[in-house]
């Protein structure tokens, strides 16, 4: 008799944005100082490898759509200030450098993921996009020492500097419970939300820390859990797309049966 055997399940493949540099950030010889650098954080991708996933960088040059149509989870990462101009305001006295390039591009991740129905994550920056695609709009800027000082880089990136409220129901409040302690690098919040976005995670002075999109897996967090060793929110985004990566298979299954 002839044993059949199931194959090992594959790691779901998760797409994570970054950012445009040049060479002379990681000090290129002359002559190459203006090449464009494609760059993200590493915790991103280590993350993602520890809860299971398989990352991949998403290069900025590349249409969203198809590279979404081939992943099973995106992750949008942190970083500069988003265009207000994308959200029907001009650019005020605190922005920081924006990325119009960046911008467009990530934008179209965060929609061809949603088209898709394909699990996402937007953090910090990508939490605040998130919205903004949606139609929302942003704070532009929470001052230091009012409230919660939403943007000292005073302490070490995993210290857990304030407190978050979590709502009932919400796919935060199953990772985390009803408080969850946060880290803190943001000047930009959430303010008005936009379609279908739901606010889940608040912070003591009211400044939006979580979001979620209704009806699918679309999860944002003002924080940055790429800290943190295994963080739940990996965990939660590698099942989803595990998931969905295997009813995806499933028809193709069939089709060779």
């Amino acid at each position: 008799m002839d044993i059949i055997s199931t194959p090992a399940p594959t790691r779901p493949l998760i797409g994570i944005s970054g950012r445009r540099l040049r060479a002379a950030a990681m000090g290129a010889p002359h002559g190459f100082a203006d090449a464009p650098l494609e760059a993200y954080l590493s915790e991103y991708a280590t993350s993602v490898l520890g809860a299971g996933g398989l990352p991949v960088h998403l290069p900025m040059d590349a249409a969203p759509a198809e590279l979404v149509e081939r992943l099973d989870g995106v992750v949008i990462v942190g970083g500069d200030d988003v265009d207000p101009r994308r959200y029907g305001q001009a650019p005020g006295p605190f922005t920081a450098l924006v990325d119009p390039q960046r911008d467009e591009f990530e934008s179209g991740l965060i929609q061809a993921a949603i088209d898709g129905g394909v699990p996402l994550l937007g953090v910090c920056r990508g939490a605040q996009l998130l919205n903004v695609v949606r139609g929302g709009t942003l704070h532009q800027h929470l001052a230091h020492g009012e409230g919660e000082s939403h943007g000292s880089y005073a302490y070490p990136r995993a210290h857990r500097v304030h407190e978050v409220r979590i709502a009932p129901g919400s796919v935060t409040h199953a990772l985390y419970g009803e408080t969850t302690r946060v880290n803190s690098f943001h000047h930009q919040a959430v303010d008005v939300p936009g379609r279908g976005i739901v606010v889940t995670g608040w912070a003591p002075d009211g400044v939006v820390e979580a979001i979620e999109l209704e009806g699918l897996p679309v999860v944002g967090v003002q924080w940055h859990p790429e800290t943190f060793d295994a963080d739940p929110i990996f965990g939660w985004l590698v099942a989803q797309a595990a998931a969905r990566a295997t009813l995806s298979a499933a028809p193709e299954t069939q089709n060779v049966a």
